[in-house]
């Protein structure tokens, strides 16, 4: 497939929001059921709208600036998630004492949790999401699978929905052909999937999958797909408004991963096309009218080396990449997704999709050890600056990082007129961004922005298989 390194994406798309209709729901106060950049980011918005907000922290957060600059602030348990930000009864309780009519999740914890979405229901208090029934629908990856296939989205080869055990198993295997990826049916985030080349590995990588998705998920049901050789991620954004309207803002690339989780993003992806995004966007569109979705989302596909592309995911939710989307359509998502949680349809409005953007994300790691994580006290913290930068932070100079959650502290997003220009950009700002006191993955994204492969677009998920990071000096002081 040809590469397009230089293009500017001109799509014209369709952007809410009707502002003079009447409103199903007037939100005024949204409490956040989440931690960190993401709470901080919300809160921005609501602000920016003229909505209160209430924070929710644990007793490791009570320091974090979610926490400060939120109208109102509940302590909901002790540092584990499990004793706090999972706890749906104590955000509920929350939201009660502090008068919050509507609950935005974010990502991760809850934000995916049907029965939670469900409980704000109960109690009359706006979940900034969709249904119970769709997430449930969309979070079970063999039925998400077979509703995108009843819509005519195109699909991986694979079993009809999940497999009764191992033996029925190898059978589909043995039907498709090998190599086939072994996935489980309430999994994310790489657990419970495993790539199995040969039918005399199979029975045990299937009980291995199975076992690890019990544990991490409490369902150990497990689905078959074909491999998918030399595949790019990509994903296309959509919102939608519940009332059968849905519109795309173009795609997302994040083929940059590790044990699958994104490290780096950017839109748009080097090897699209206006065809393939019409392409992509329709079927993306397709999917979520099949279910009348609400909000914001990402329906993920894998792109073969071919051009041809597979339904992978619908994440409900807002995504850790958004703001790539939100440079390059000029955008604020979370507000879009605020006005169609009040009820507001989607209309008819012509914005152009321009530039190249990209997110580097920032974890408190030791890319030299294994990405270990690296929590302690922040002691230096200089963000960069200039046009087109923009950072997404919860820390400062002083912040002590909690070993108990995700390592990610902070997202470097540029934007540029071209994608040299923005990696370039990205590169001053690397070299600007000063963090010490713990190790960071700032070397790794300076090193891969310099690869002459990813500089030329010529990379798929298994690219960092085969990527050699070079030690340099140690960047703690």
């Amino acid at each position: 497939m040809a590469l397009r390194l230089n293009t500017i994406s001109l799509c014209s798309l369709s952007i809410p929001i009707d502002s003079d209709q009447t409103h199903d729901l007037v939100i005024k106060k949204v409490l956040i059921a989440n931690r960190g950049e993401i709470a901080l980011r919300i809160i921005r918005t609501c602000h920016e709208m003229g909505l209160k907000t209430v924070a929710v922290f644990s007793t490791a957060d009570r320091d974090s600036l979610h926490v400060r600059f939120a109208d109102e602030a509940v302590c909901i348990g002790g540092p584990a998630g499990k004793d706090s930000y999972l706890r749906a009864e104590r955000i509920m309780a929350a939201a009660e004492i502090t008068g919050a009519d509507a609950i935005h999740p974010g990502y991760g914890f809850l934000a995916e949790n049907a029965d939670f979405s469900a409980t704000c229901q109960d109690n009359n208090v706006k979940f900034i999401g969709p249904s119970p029934e769709i997430i449930r629908m969309m979070g079970n990856k063999s039925m998400a699978k077979d509703t995108m296939l009843a819509a005519g989205v195109p699909v991986v080869p694979g079993s009809d929905g999940v497999v009764k055990d191992a033996s029925a198993g190898a059978k589909v295997a043995e039907k498709i052909g090998y190599p086939v990826i072994i996935k489980a049916s309430a999994g994310g985030g790489g657990r419970g999937m495993r790539m199995c080349a040969n039918p005399t590995d199979f029975e045990k990588l299937f009980h291995t999958a199975s076992n690890e998705a019990q544990a991490a998920f409490g369902n150990g049901e497990c689905y078959i797909e074909k491999f998918v050789s030399g595949p790019r991620h990509i994903e296309i954004q959509i919102l939608g408004d519940g009332k059968g309207n849905v519109i795309h803002f173009g795609e997302r690339e994040c083929s940059i991963q590790r044990r699958h989780q994104k490290l780096l993003e950017e839109s748009p992806s080097p090897i699209m096309t206006e065809e393939l995004r019409q392409k992509m966007g329709d079927a993306a569109i397709k999917g979520a009218k099949a279910v009348n979705y609400e909000g914001a989302a990402t329906v993920e596909f894998l792109v073969d080396d071919k051009g041809d592309f597979y339904f992978m995911e619908m994440n409900t939710r807002i995504q850790v990449e958004h703001p790539v989307t939100e440079e390059v359509a000029d955008c604020d998502l979370v507000e879009f997704q605020i006005r169609v949680a009040q009820g507001e349809g989607i209309l008819e409005r012509t914005i152009r999709l321009e530039g190249h953007a990209m997110e580097c994300r920032i974890n408190a790691e030791n890319p030299f050890n294994n990405f270990s994580p690296s929590p302690g006290k922040i002691t230096t913290f200089h963000p960069p600056g200039g046009h087109g930068v923009r950072v997404d932070t919860h820390v400062y100079a002083g912040y002590t990082i909690p070993p108990y959650y995700d390592s990610m502290i902070a997202k470097l997003i540029v934007r540029a007129r071209t994608r040299e220009l923005a990696i370039q950009k990205m590169l001053r700002a690397l070299d600007e961004f000063v963090i010490e006191g713990v190790h960071t993955t700032i070397p790794f994204h300076q090193q891969l922005l310099k690869d002459e492969k990813f500089r030329r677009g010529e990379f798929d998920t298994r690219f960092l298989e085969t990527f050699t990071l070079v030690e340099e000096k140690d960047e703690l002081s």
